[in-house]
Protein backbone atom coordinates (compact mmCIF):
# COMPACT_ATOMS: atom_id res chain seq x y z
CA UNK A 1 0.00 0.00 0.00
CA UNK A 2 1.03 3.62 -0.46
CA UNK A 3 1.21 6.53 1.96
CA UNK A 4 2.26 10.18 1.86
CA UNK A 5 5.18 10.29 4.29
CA UNK A 6 6.84 13.37 5.77
CA UNK A 7 10.58 12.73 6.11
CA UNK A 8 11.71 16.31 6.60
CA UNK A 9 9.60 19.14 7.97
CA UNK A 10 8.87 21.88 5.46
CA UNK A 11 9.47 19.59 2.47
CA UNK A 12 6.89 18.02 0.12
CA UNK A 13 5.40 14.73 1.24
CA UNK A 14 6.82 11.61 -0.38
CA UNK A 15 4.30 9.10 -1.73
CA UNK A 16 5.78 5.63 -1.45
CA UNK A 17 5.05 2.02 -0.61
CA UNK A 18 4.86 1.27 3.10
CA UNK A 19 4.00 -1.73 5.24
CA UNK A 20 0.91 -1.70 7.44
CA UNK A 21 0.64 -4.31 10.18
CA UNK A 22 -2.75 -5.88 10.96
CA UNK A 23 -4.93 -4.20 13.59
CA UNK A 24 -4.35 -5.19 17.21
CA UNK A 25 -7.00 -5.74 19.89
CA UNK A 26 -9.64 -3.00 19.75
CA UNK A 27 -8.19 -1.64 16.50
CA UNK A 28 -9.63 -1.32 13.01
CA UNK A 29 -8.06 -1.21 9.58
CA UNK A 30 -9.82 1.28 7.29
CA UNK A 31 -9.54 1.78 3.54
CA UNK A 32 -9.50 5.55 3.14
CA UNK A 33 -11.93 7.06 0.62
CA UNK A 34 -11.38 10.80 1.14
CA UNK A 35 -9.22 12.99 3.37
CA UNK A 36 -9.51 16.71 3.98
CA UNK A 37 -6.55 19.07 4.07
CA UNK A 38 -6.88 20.67 7.50
CA UNK A 39 -4.54 23.43 8.65
CA UNK A 40 -3.55 21.23 11.59
CA UNK A 41 -1.99 18.85 9.06
CA UNK A 42 -0.19 21.79 7.47
CA UNK A 43 1.17 22.89 10.86
CA UNK A 44 2.37 19.32 11.39
CA UNK A 45 4.18 18.84 8.06
CA UNK A 46 5.70 22.32 8.29
CA UNK A 47 7.25 21.39 11.65
CA UNK A 48 5.41 24.04 13.67
CA UNK A 49 4.38 21.55 16.34
CA UNK A 50 7.65 19.64 16.51
CA UNK A 51 7.66 15.87 16.85
CA UNK A 52 9.47 13.02 15.18
CA UNK A 53 9.76 12.00 11.55
CA UNK A 54 8.99 10.03 9.49
CA UNK A 55 5.30 10.71 10.02
CA UNK A 56 2.08 10.29 8.04
CA UNK A 57 -0.30 13.23 8.50
CA UNK A 58 -4.03 13.37 7.80
CA UNK A 59 -6.79 13.26 10.40
CA UNK A 60 -10.03 14.31 8.62
CA UNK A 61 -11.19 11.29 6.67
CA UNK A 62 -13.82 8.80 5.66
CA UNK A 63 -13.49 5.21 4.54
CA UNK A 64 -14.61 1.58 4.60
CA UNK A 65 -13.81 -0.82 7.42
CA UNK A 66 -11.50 -3.45 5.94
CA UNK A 67 -10.46 -5.58 8.92
CA UNK A 68 -11.09 -5.60 12.67
CA UNK A 69 -8.94 -6.72 15.58
CA UNK A 70 -9.97 -8.84 18.54
CA UNK A 71 -12.60 -7.30 20.79
CA UNK A 72 -13.93 -4.78 18.27
CA UNK A 73 -17.68 -4.37 18.72
CA UNK A 74 -18.49 -0.88 17.43
CA UNK A 75 -17.99 -1.54 13.70
CA UNK A 76 -17.70 -4.47 11.29
CA UNK A 77 -16.01 -5.01 7.91
CA UNK A 78 -17.81 -3.17 5.13
CA UNK A 79 -19.11 -0.36 7.35
CA UNK A 80 -18.82 3.18 5.99
CA UNK A 81 -17.21 5.37 8.65
CA UNK A 82 -15.93 8.78 9.60
CA UNK A 83 -12.29 8.50 10.76
CA UNK A 84 -11.28 11.02 13.44
CA UNK A 85 -8.39 11.73 15.78
CA UNK A 86 -10.76 11.58 18.78
CA UNK A 87 -10.00 8.55 20.88
CA UNK A 88 -11.68 7.54 24.13
CA UNK A 89 -11.37 4.67 26.57
CA UNK A 90 -14.76 5.13 28.26
CA UNK A 91 -13.21 4.57 31.70
CA UNK A 92 -10.94 7.49 32.62
CA UNK A 93 -12.25 10.38 34.72
CA UNK A 94 -12.80 12.56 31.65
CA UNK A 95 -14.77 9.93 29.76
CA UNK A 96 -16.88 9.14 32.81
CA UNK A 97 -17.56 12.87 33.31
CA UNK A 98 -18.86 13.15 29.74
CA UNK A 99 -15.75 14.71 28.20
CA UNK A 100 -14.37 11.90 25.99
CA UNK A 101 -12.69 14.46 23.71
CA UNK A 102 -10.00 14.95 26.38
CA UNK A 103 -9.57 11.27 27.29
CA UNK A 104 -6.13 10.85 28.85
CA UNK A 105 -5.79 7.07 28.54
CA UNK A 106 -2.76 5.48 26.88
CA UNK A 107 -3.51 3.31 23.85
CA UNK A 108 -1.41 0.66 22.15
CA UNK A 109 -1.03 2.98 19.16
CA UNK A 110 0.69 5.49 21.46
CA UNK A 111 3.37 2.93 22.21
CA UNK A 112 3.98 1.41 18.78
CA UNK A 113 3.19 2.20 15.16
CA UNK A 114 1.44 -0.05 12.67
CA UNK A 115 3.22 1.71 9.76
CA UNK A 116 6.74 0.85 8.59
CA UNK A 117 8.97 1.78 5.68
CA UNK A 118 10.02 -1.00 3.34
CA UNK A 119 13.32 -1.12 5.26
CA UNK A 120 11.47 -1.67 8.55
CA UNK A 121 11.66 1.83 10.09
CA UNK A 122 8.55 2.73 12.13
CA UNK A 123 6.46 5.62 10.80
CA UNK A 124 4.47 7.71 13.28
CA UNK A 125 0.68 8.02 13.07
CA UNK A 126 0.34 11.77 12.63
CA UNK A 127 -2.40 13.27 14.80
CA UNK A 128 -3.31 9.73 15.91
CA UNK A 129 -4.80 8.97 12.50
CA UNK A 130 -2.36 8.89 9.55
CA UNK A 131 -5.12 9.28 6.97
CA UNK A 132 -2.87 10.42 4.10
CA UNK A 133 -2.59 6.78 3.10
CA UNK A 134 -4.60 4.22 1.19
CA UNK A 135 -5.23 2.33 4.45
CA UNK A 136 -4.77 3.16 8.11
CA UNK A 137 -5.24 1.49 11.51
CA UNK A 138 -7.00 3.32 14.32
CA UNK A 139 -8.71 2.52 17.60
CA UNK A 140 -12.37 1.59 17.21
CA UNK A 141 -13.39 4.61 19.31
CA UNK A 142 -12.09 6.89 16.52
CA UNK A 143 -14.81 5.78 14.12
CA UNK A 144 -18.42 6.83 13.60
CA UNK A 145 -20.65 4.86 11.21
CA UNK A 146 -22.38 6.81 8.44
CA UNK A 147 -25.39 5.91 6.29
CA UNK A 148 -25.31 5.26 2.54
CA UNK A 149 -27.15 8.54 2.00
CA UNK A 150 -24.08 10.57 3.03
CA UNK A 151 -21.27 10.82 0.46
CA UNK A 152 -17.71 9.97 1.43
CA UNK A 153 -16.66 13.55 0.69
CA UNK A 154 -19.23 14.99 3.08
CA UNK A 155 -18.43 12.36 5.69
CA UNK A 156 -14.73 13.23 5.66
CA UNK A 157 -15.53 16.84 6.57
CA UNK A 158 -17.42 15.66 9.65
CA UNK A 159 -14.17 14.26 11.06
CA UNK A 160 -12.64 17.59 12.04
CA UNK A 161 -13.60 20.92 10.47
CA UNK A 162 -17.33 20.57 11.00
CA UNK A 163 -17.30 19.09 14.49
CA UNK A 164 -14.59 21.52 15.62
CA UNK A 165 -16.33 24.66 14.39
CA UNK A 166 -19.91 23.66 15.13
CA UNK A 167 -19.08 21.98 18.43
CA UNK A 168 -17.35 25.10 19.74
CA UNK A 169 -20.69 26.88 19.41
CA UNK A 170 -23.09 24.17 20.56
CA UNK A 171 -20.99 22.17 23.03
CA UNK A 172 -18.31 24.48 24.42
CA UNK A 173 -20.07 27.88 24.50
CA UNK A 174 -23.64 26.54 24.32
CA UNK A 175 -24.77 29.63 22.46
CA UNK A 176 -28.44 30.40 23.03
CA UNK A 177 -31.06 31.81 20.64
CA UNK A 178 -30.67 35.56 20.39
CA UNK A 179 -27.09 35.62 21.62
CA UNK A 180 -24.58 37.72 19.69
CA UNK A 181 -21.69 35.88 18.03
CA UNK A 182 -18.41 36.97 16.44
CA UNK A 183 -16.34 34.46 14.47
CA UNK A 184 -12.76 35.49 13.78
CA UNK A 185 -11.61 33.65 10.67
CA UNK A 186 -14.01 32.55 7.93
CA UNK A 187 -12.11 29.45 6.82
CA UNK A 188 -13.25 25.85 7.04
CA UNK A 189 -13.64 25.80 10.82
CA UNK A 190 -14.99 29.35 11.06
CA UNK A 191 -17.74 28.74 8.50
CA UNK A 192 -18.93 25.81 10.59
CA UNK A 193 -19.02 27.99 13.70
CA UNK A 194 -21.05 30.49 11.68
CA UNK A 195 -23.58 27.95 10.43
CA UNK A 196 -23.88 26.37 13.88
CA UNK A 197 -24.57 29.82 15.35
CA UNK A 198 -27.26 30.37 12.71
CA UNK A 199 -28.82 26.98 13.46
CA UNK A 200 -28.76 27.88 17.18
CA UNK A 201 -30.70 31.08 16.50
CA UNK A 202 -27.91 33.52 17.37
CA UNK A 203 -28.08 37.10 16.09
CA UNK A 204 -26.18 39.06 15.01
CA UNK A 205 -23.52 36.72 13.62
CA UNK A 206 -20.46 38.73 12.63
CA UNK A 207 -17.65 37.23 10.54
CA UNK A 208 -14.18 38.80 10.72
CA UNK A 209 -11.59 38.01 8.06
CA UNK A 210 -8.88 39.76 6.05
CA UNK A 211 -10.25 38.41 2.76
CA UNK A 212 -13.42 39.99 1.39
CA UNK A 213 -14.06 36.84 -0.67
CA UNK A 214 -14.32 34.81 2.52
CA UNK A 215 -16.64 37.36 4.10
CA UNK A 216 -18.96 36.98 1.12
CA UNK A 217 -18.94 33.19 1.56
CA UNK A 218 -19.56 33.59 5.30
CA UNK A 219 -22.87 35.32 4.56
CA UNK A 220 -23.96 32.29 2.54
CA UNK A 221 -23.37 30.19 5.66
CA UNK A 222 -25.41 32.45 7.95
CA UNK A 223 -23.30 35.49 8.87
CA UNK A 224 -25.37 38.66 9.15
CA UNK A 225 -22.34 40.97 8.89
CA UNK A 226 -18.77 40.77 7.60
CA UNK A 227 -15.86 42.90 8.78
CA UNK A 228 -12.37 43.19 7.31
CA UNK A 229 -9.81 44.55 9.83
CA UNK A 230 -7.79 45.96 6.94
CA UNK A 231 -10.60 48.31 5.95
CA UNK A 232 -12.70 48.88 9.07
CA UNK A 233 -12.45 49.48 12.82
CA UNK A 234 -13.57 46.02 13.91
CA UNK A 235 -13.74 46.77 17.64
CA UNK A 236 -15.87 49.88 17.18
CA UNK A 237 -18.16 48.20 14.63
CA UNK A 238 -18.77 45.16 16.83
CA UNK A 239 -19.37 47.36 19.88
CA UNK A 240 -22.09 49.14 17.91
CA UNK A 241 -23.63 46.04 16.36
CA UNK A 242 -23.81 44.16 19.68
CA UNK A 243 -24.46 47.07 22.05
CA UNK A 244 -21.24 46.73 24.01
CA UNK A 245 -19.52 43.54 22.84
CA UNK A 246 -20.45 40.04 21.74
CA UNK A 247 -21.79 37.32 24.01
CA UNK A 248 -19.49 34.82 22.33
CA UNK A 249 -16.33 35.40 20.29
CA UNK A 250 -14.84 32.37 18.53
CA UNK A 251 -11.24 32.60 17.32
CA UNK A 252 -11.03 29.90 14.66
CA UNK A 253 -7.65 30.86 13.19
CA UNK A 254 -4.38 29.56 14.62
CA UNK A 255 -3.08 33.01 15.52
CA UNK A 256 -2.04 34.23 18.95
CA UNK A 257 -2.39 37.81 17.71
CA UNK A 258 -6.01 37.13 16.78
CA UNK A 259 -6.66 35.86 20.30
CA UNK A 260 -5.19 39.04 21.82
CA UNK A 261 -7.24 41.27 19.55
CA UNK A 262 -10.42 39.36 20.28
CA UNK A 263 -10.41 40.06 24.02
CA UNK A 264 -11.69 43.56 23.21
CA UNK A 265 -14.62 42.16 21.24
CA UNK A 266 -16.18 40.30 24.19
CA UNK A 267 -18.83 41.91 26.35
CA UNK A 268 -18.65 41.95 30.13
CA UNK A 269 -19.36 38.38 31.35
CA UNK A 270 -19.01 37.10 27.79
CA UNK A 271 -17.02 34.18 26.38
CA UNK A 272 -13.81 34.19 24.37
CA UNK A 273 -13.55 30.72 22.82
CA UNK A 274 -10.16 29.71 21.40
CA UNK A 275 -10.71 27.17 18.64
CA UNK A 276 -7.76 27.53 16.24
CA UNK A 277 -4.41 25.98 17.13
CA UNK A 278 -1.47 28.45 16.94
CA UNK A 279 2.11 27.18 16.76
CA UNK A 280 3.08 25.62 20.10
CA UNK A 281 5.74 28.26 20.83
CA UNK A 282 3.35 31.22 20.54
CA UNK A 283 2.13 33.13 23.61
CA UNK A 284 -0.25 36.02 24.24
CA UNK A 285 -0.31 39.06 26.49
CA UNK A 286 -3.49 39.83 28.38
CA UNK A 287 -4.67 41.70 31.44
CA UNK A 288 -5.87 39.29 34.12
CA UNK A 289 -7.21 42.35 35.98
CA UNK A 290 -9.54 43.13 33.07
CA UNK A 291 -10.65 39.52 32.80
CA UNK A 292 -11.54 39.44 36.51
CA UNK A 293 -13.19 42.86 36.76
CA UNK A 294 -15.24 42.30 33.60
CA UNK A 295 -15.86 38.63 34.41
CA UNK A 296 -14.76 37.55 30.93
CA UNK A 297 -14.40 33.83 30.42
CA UNK A 298 -11.64 32.32 28.25
CA UNK A 299 -12.51 28.85 27.02
CA UNK A 300 -10.38 26.41 25.07
CA UNK A 301 -12.32 24.21 22.66
CA UNK A 302 -10.45 21.20 21.33
CA UNK A 303 -12.28 19.38 18.51
CA UNK A 304 -15.52 21.12 19.46
CA UNK A 305 -15.83 19.16 22.74
CA UNK A 306 -17.27 16.45 20.51
CA UNK A 307 -18.90 13.22 21.63
CA UNK A 308 -18.81 11.16 18.45
CA UNK A 309 -21.73 8.86 19.24
CA UNK A 310 -23.98 11.86 19.93
CA UNK A 311 -22.75 14.65 17.68
CA UNK A 312 -22.11 12.83 14.39
CA UNK A 313 -25.68 11.43 14.15
CA UNK A 314 -27.08 14.86 15.08
CA UNK A 315 -25.03 16.59 12.39
CA UNK A 316 -26.03 13.98 9.81
CA UNK A 317 -29.71 14.68 10.57
CA UNK A 318 -29.11 18.41 10.10
CA UNK A 319 -27.33 17.72 6.80
CA UNK A 320 -30.08 15.47 5.49
CA UNK A 321 -32.69 18.09 6.41
CA UNK A 322 -30.61 20.66 4.45
CA UNK A 323 -29.97 22.79 7.55
CA UNK A 324 -26.23 22.00 7.65
CA UNK A 325 -24.06 22.68 4.59
CA UNK A 326 -21.34 20.11 3.89
CA UNK A 327 -20.99 19.78 0.11
CA UNK A 328 -20.64 23.57 -0.15
CA UNK A 329 -17.50 23.43 2.00
CA UNK A 330 -15.50 21.53 -0.64
CA UNK A 331 -13.35 23.82 -2.77
CA UNK A 332 -11.30 21.27 -4.72
CA UNK A 333 -10.85 17.53 -5.12
CA UNK A 334 -7.40 16.11 -5.85
CA UNK A 335 -6.25 12.57 -6.60
CA UNK A 336 -3.92 11.15 -3.97
CA UNK A 337 -0.94 11.66 -6.27
CA UNK A 338 -1.51 15.45 -6.09
CA UNK A 339 -1.63 15.73 -2.32
CA UNK A 340 1.20 18.30 -2.24
CA UNK A 341 -0.74 20.51 -4.66
CA UNK A 342 -3.79 20.25 -2.40
CA UNK A 343 -1.68 21.31 0.58
CA UNK A 344 0.02 24.19 -1.25
CA UNK A 345 -3.28 25.59 -2.51
CA UNK A 346 -4.84 25.29 0.96
CA UNK A 347 -1.95 27.29 2.39
CA UNK A 348 -2.71 30.18 0.06
CA UNK A 349 -5.85 30.87 2.09
CA UNK A 350 -8.54 30.91 -0.60
CA UNK A 351 -9.77 27.31 -0.21
CA UNK A 352 -12.47 26.40 2.27
CA UNK A 353 -11.55 22.71 2.22
CA UNK A 354 -9.55 20.73 -0.30
CA UNK A 355 -10.07 16.99 -0.40
CA UNK A 356 -7.73 14.22 -1.45
CA UNK A 357 -9.59 11.25 -2.90
CA UNK A 358 -8.47 7.67 -3.28
CA UNK A 359 -9.35 5.45 -6.22
CA UNK A 360 -11.35 2.28 -5.88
Amino acid sequence: MRAAVCYEYGKPLVIEDVRLDPPGPGEVKVRIAAAGICHSDIHLVRGEWGGEVPVIAGHEASGIVDEIGDGVSLVKPGDRVVVTLLRSCGRCKHCVAGDPHVCDATFALDESSRFFTTSGQPIKHGLRTAAFAEYTVVDQSQLAPIPESVSMDAAALLACGVITGAGAVTNTARAEPGSSVVVVGAGGVGLNSIQAAAISGATPIIAVDTLDTKLAIAKRFGATHGLNPNSSDVTSAIDSLTDGGADHVFVTVGSARAVEMSMDLVRTAGNLVIVGMPPAKDTIEMSPFEAVVQSKRILGSVMGSTRLAIDIPRLIKLYKSKRLKLDELVTGRYPFERINDAIDESEQGEAIRNLVTFGG
